[in-house]
This record gives structure tokens, C-alpha cells and sequence, in this order.
């Protein structure tokens, strides 16, 4: 019974102890084993894998490409219009050991912080570099800025043993105490463009109404001249009826012309003549003529 009573420790030691030797690498990541706080292996391969328990510990990193959004900063591009731009970065670790020596026991999140000290630089020398202006930065050109950027931050960071894949700007604005100034100087612009287009449109419809009064005028004065024209011809057609008519009797036509002047001039009831006995307007009234003249034989 003593013997069991011994070995049953003995045995629950052994098992701790084996189990605290093994340890399981993922196929995401990659792993050092290190002994005092020195790399004593490097566990590239997923699978499962033994250390010396209490002696050696296991640090884990991450085999994935990572991604860091980097702190808003300001630039200033050579035409001096400051911008504000957020940029996020894709990076993986290449090589553990430089990485676990660049940044020691703080892991990823030390060498995030790095990697943002790599980025920001990089970003304001490339878009404040010379001939480089806001417009360039918002313009086609910009995925040529971005990949400049992400070659010098890629050479820089290979000595933390980081390989930077990409970098890219997420927004680029103006800053907020320049935005009012921005706003007004562009709603004065289009005020401006606004004012010409109508002044352009006011002398176009200067120039059509202008057209359409010279076409009434001229329409107007062809549509009287015409009228003029047709009344001198209807006039000179009833003075050609007059005139035959005249011609065939000339007694006839002489009181036919006397009696529409009388109608004419006594149209009015309270109408008022002073002439003489003996004018000639009373010609038919005073009784030598009176008589109409005979109607022809038959």
C-alpha cells in the first residue's frame, strides 16, 4: 500500500509534466521557443511539438496578413492647401526572430506601433514632396503617390522583420477650420458661374425677342403694303365701275350721287345745314330736275 501511495504522485508528476511539454502549432501561425527569454527554436510548421516544461516558454505569432489603420494626420503638399488623411496598411510578419528582437516581449501590438512610427513619416515625405499638390493627391494619380509610399515603408520595415503588402489613403479632407473658408469660396464661384450663365441667357433672349420684333415689324409692314396694294386695286376697280356706269347714263349716275349725298350728310336727326337756295347740292331738290329720268323703251 505504501509503494501505491508513492506511486500514484509519482505517476500524476509524470503526466503534468508531459503534458506541460507539448504544445500545438496552427497552420496560422508560427511559433519560438524560448528558454530565459532566449530563442532557442524556431516552429515554422503547423503541427504538434514538445518543449522542456517550466524551463521554456512558447510564443505565438500570427502567419496571416494583418491590417493597421494608422492615426489621422496633417499634410501639407507644395501649393501649401493642408490636408487631412487617414491611412490603413496590410503587412505580415515575415521573419519571427527579427521581429521577436526588434520589439521584444510586446508582441503585436508593439510592432503595430512601429509600423505606424514607419507609415505616417513616409506618408507626409511622399504627398509634401515637391510638385506634389492637392489636386495631385485627389487626382488619377494618387494610386502612383500610394504605391511610392508603400515601397519606402516596405524597405524601412523589412528591419523589424515585417513585410508591408499595401498602403492606402481611406479619406482625405480638408481641415475643419478650413472647411468654411473652402465652402464659401466655392459658393462664390458658382454664384459667379451661376450670374454669367444668366447673362448669357438674358442676352440670348435679348437677341430672339429683338428677332421676333424685327419679324413682326417686317410681317406688319408686308401685311399693310399688300392691304394698300389690294385697296388700290379694289379702289381703282369701283372707279372703273363708277366710271362705265357714268358713261352709260350720265343723268343716272348724277342723281344716284346726289341722293347719297343727301343720305350722308342727313344721317344724323339733329343734323343742321346752312347753304344756299341755289347751291348745287340742292340741284335734285328744287324741282327743274326733280322728274327721274325715263326708263328706256322696250
Amino acid at each position: 500500500m505504501r509503494r501505491i501511495a508513492y506511486i500514484i504522485p509519482v505517476i500524476i508528476l509524470a503526466v503534468v509534466l508531459f503534458l506541460s511539454s507539448i504544445f500545438v502549432v496552427d497552420e496560422r501561425e508560427r511559433a519560438l521557443v524560448l528558454q530565459f527569454g532566449q530563442i532557442r527554436q524556431v516552429i515554422e510548421e503547423p503541427g504538434l511539438n514538445f518543449k522542456i516544461p517550466f524551463i521554456q516558454d512558447v510564443v505565438y505569432y500570427d502567419d496571416r496578413i494583418l491590417s493597421i489603420d494608422t492615426a489621422t494626420i496633417e499634410v501639407t503638399p507644395s501649393d501649401d492647401r493642408r490636408l487631412v488623411v487617414d491611412a490603413f496598411a496590410r503587412f505580415r510578419i515575415t521573419d519571427v526572430v527579427q521581429f521577436r528582437q526588434a520589439v521584444g516581449a510586446g508582441g503585436i501590438r508593439a510592432g503595430e506601433e512601429r509600423l505606424e512610427g514607419i507609415i505616417n513619416p513616409t506618408i507626409r515625405a511622399v504627398l509634401g514632396a515637391d510638385g506634389v499638390t492637392s489636386n495631385t493627391i485627389l487626382s488619377a494619380e494618387r494610386s502612383r503617390l500610394m504605391d511610392e509610399i508603400t515601397a519606402q515603408a516596405r524597405a524601412r520595415a523589412a528591419a523589424l522583420g515585417l513585410e508591408v503588402l499595401d498602403v492606402r489613403l481611406k479619406q482625405t479632407n480638408l481641415p475643419s477650420q478650413n472647411l468654411e473658408a473652402t465652402f464659401a469660396r466655392m459658393r462664390a464661384e458658382r454664384e459667379r458661374e451661376a450670374t454669367d450663365e444668366r447673362a448669357r441667357g438674358e442676352e440670348a433672349a435679348l437677341r430672339v425677342r429683338a428677332q421676333a420684333d424685327r419679324t413682326v415689324v417686317e410681317l406688319v409692314s408686308d401685311a399693310r403694303r399688300e392691304a394698300e396694294i389690294i385697296r388700290g386695286e379694289a379702289d381703282a376697280q369701283r372707279n372703273s365701275i363708277f366710271a362705265e356706269a357714268f358713261g352709260q347714263d350720265q343723268e343716272f349716275f348724277e342723281f344716284y350721287r346726289s341722293m347719297t349725298a343727301y343720305e350722308r350728310a342727313l344721317m344724323q336727326r339733329n343734323s343742321t345745314m346752312v347753304l344756299s337756295p341755289d347751291s348745287e347740292f340742292f340741284e335734285y331738290l328744287g324741282g327743274s330736275r326733280l322728274s327721274l329720268p325715263s326708263a328706256p323703251a322696250e
